[in-house]
């Protein structure tokens, strides 16, 4: 049963990537047209040696005038063929590497599509491997798969026919011998199949890790995790070894028996061939030799075809986990006659929300809170409350399980998600930095702004001065692992909001890793910046909120507490306790 499962899986692979085949269509065609031609040009050949052959009858009697305009024509043929071999591969190659990048394109754009819930549960680098490693994988079968394959196919093909035209009984042995060498090589390769798919995903599991810690190398040698790293990568990498083995092993059994089946091929002609010479006048040396030539030829192709099966096998285990990505659901698209929100007034309200992020554990329920439009909004609580999430919905990053979140009265599903966006600034604690120069990080969101516009916004956010040291200023090119401090990171995002202005703003805990005195300068610049916008604002250190015009204070997913700074410290209730909880024994907390 999880043989015909498997099957059914190879096939349904194979037929994608036929499909991709299909835009092709003429490069192939026009491949396969000159591996006909090599072939029967390299078929040629050897008739023409035989013929030779046949001209020297014994040392007096060599026909050296009939045997040079031979030689001439197999040095023509040869010659030929290998021209239509070359130009096939260089059309093959096109056509191998134009099917990997339309696929690797596809790819890469479904992924833009695809929610971000599927990007939050699964590690980034197993989807790195699959886009980056297994479309390599895919290409080298693809591309040994042309080269070989299609020019074996069609050289057993014409030996056939020109074995079957010079002598069919000789042939017939030939025929009746092959199927075990074909038996054999199918029999294997349908049992490679699931060894080379776990070797893929085994590979995408050991590049998850290693993108893991490296991305966190810091924190495993701070809590001295270096032997524990190194224990769970020694066990992926063992797992990785021995599917590895097993997969090449059992697929290395082609070859092996192929050949014996071949010899027994080669013999039987040799044997028939000969008895043919001695009872046959009509069957000459010169024909035995060509037999044997063909017979060698015949089944040169079956050793190449049990090498292009196993690479096949491990290129379609690779295709099949890229199709598992493509065929991941996508992100529900925006309703036919969906709204394009341009300069919003603000105006937030949010109805009986529930959501969680698994079903088992519920986190948001029954959630109301109305904003009316230049209000600053503040979310606090304690870790794992919901106020991420609850910025995440309004971003439309995750839908709704139940109820509604409305701008200026109408529901952000009804809203295009491009133009939502476009109507909120976000600065988050996480920091994104591409690699590109310090002017094309800061206009992400106005690709358009003059420089005039981008230094403006860089000395709102007090970026300009550390931009200025800099080896090239604004034109300095910079990446996540550039040298750039946390702090100053988070300057250049702040940067981009300044330099956008949207309607509302979001600050999700934005100035956690900038220095307080700089943070005393943002928080200036972001209260300039909120003026006459709806904002929210995410916060862990509450003495930066003090001048919001609503705290919410959430616990468990829901709303316990709102009001102002003072009113909710009057009330002495949850926000005091944690208002306090950080202000112990300063004079601020009485305040």
């Amino acid at each position: 049963m999880p043989v015909m499962k498997q099957t059914k899986t190879t096939r349904g692979t194979l037929s994608q990537v036929l499909r991709y085949l299909k835009r092709y269509t003429p490069a192939l065609l026009l491949s396969l047209l000159l591996a006909a031609a090599s072939v029967v040009l390299t078929l040629y050949g050897p008739i023409l040696i035989g013929d030779a052959i046949d001209l020297i009858i014994e040392p007096d009697r060599v026909f050296f005038d009939e045997i040079l305009p031979l030689l001439i024509r197999i040095g023509i043929a040869a010659a030929a063929a290998a021209l239509f071999q070359w130009i096939m591969n260089i059309i093959n190659n096109r056509i191998t590497y134009g099917i990997v990048r339309d696929l690797r394109s596809e790819t890469f754009e479904k992924l833009q599509r695809l929610p971000i819930s599927y990007i939050d549960s699964h590690a980034h680098g197993e989807i790195v491997s699959r886009i980056i490693t297994d479309a390599d994988q895919f290409s080298d079968g693809l591309l040994m798969g042309f080269s070989q394959l299609f020019t074996g196919i069609i050289t057993i093909l014409g030996t056939l026919i020109f074995m079957f035209a010079i002598n069919w009984k000789i042939a017939l042995v030939v025929v009746l011998i092959t199927p075990l060498s074909l038996f054999a090589a199918s029999f294997i390769s349908k049992r490679t199949y699931s060894m080379f798919r776990k070797q893929s995903q085994t590979r995408g599991e050991q590049t998850a890790f290693i993108n893991e810690i490296i991305e966190n190398e810091k924190v495993v040698r701070a809590y001295g995790h270096e032997s524990e790293a190194q224990e769970t990568f020694r066990e992926i990498n063992e797992r990785l070894e021995s599917c590895s083995r097993s997969a090449v092993f059992f697929s290395s059994t082609v070859n092996p028996v192929t050949r014996f089946v071949n010899g027994i091929v080669y013999a039987g002609v040799a044997l028939v061939g000969a008895l043919s010479v001695m009872t046959d006048p009509a069957f000459t040396v010169g024909s035995l030799s060509i037999f044997l030539s063909y017979a060698n030829q015949y089944t040169k192709p079956f050793n190449e075809i049990s090498g292009v099966v196993t690479e096949l096998q491990n290129a379609l285990a690779c295709a099949a986990r890229l199709f598992e990505l493509m065929e991941e659901p996508a992100q529900i698209p925006d309703e036919d006659g969906a709204l394009v929100l341009e300069n919003a007034n603000g105006n937030v309200e949010i109805d009986g929300v529930d959501f969680s992020y698994t079903k088992e554990k519920p986190l948001i329920k029954d959630f109301h809170l109305s904003v009316r439009a230049g209000q600053r909004v503040a979310i606090v609580g304690p870790t794992g409350c919901g106020k991420t999430t609850l910025i995440n919905l309004l971003m439309r990053f995750y839908d709704v399980d139940k109820g509604e979140i409305r701008i200026d009265g109408t529901e952000i599903r009804h809203i295009t998600r491009k133009s939502l966006r476009q109507n909120y600034g976000m600065v988050l604690q996480e920091t994104w930095i591409k690699t590109a120069t310090i002017r094309e990080n800061i206009s992400i969101g106005k690709p358009d702004a003059t420089d005039e516009e981008i230094i403006a916004a860089a000395k709102a956010s007090h970026a300009h001065s550390f931009i200025k040291r800099l080896p090239m200023g604004y034109d300095t090119v910079i990446t996540d692992d550039s040298g750039l401090s946390q702090g100053q990171k988070q300057l250049l995002c702040i940067a981009r909001v300044m330099l956008c202005l949207p309607p509302l703003l979001i600050n999700d805990a934005a100035t956690t890793a900038i220095y307080t005195r700089t943070e005393m300068k943002i928080q200036n610049a972001f209260s300039r910046m909120m003026q006459g916008r709806t904002s929210f604002i995410v916060a862990h250190r509450l003495s930066t909120i003090r001048e919001a015009d609503v705290i919410l204070v959430m616990r468990n997913g829901s709303v316990v507490e709102s009001g102002t700074h003072r009113a909710l410290l009057e009330k002495g209730g949850f926000y005091a306790e944690l208002y306090n909880s950080q202000f112990s024994g300063s004079a601020g907390a009485a305040k």
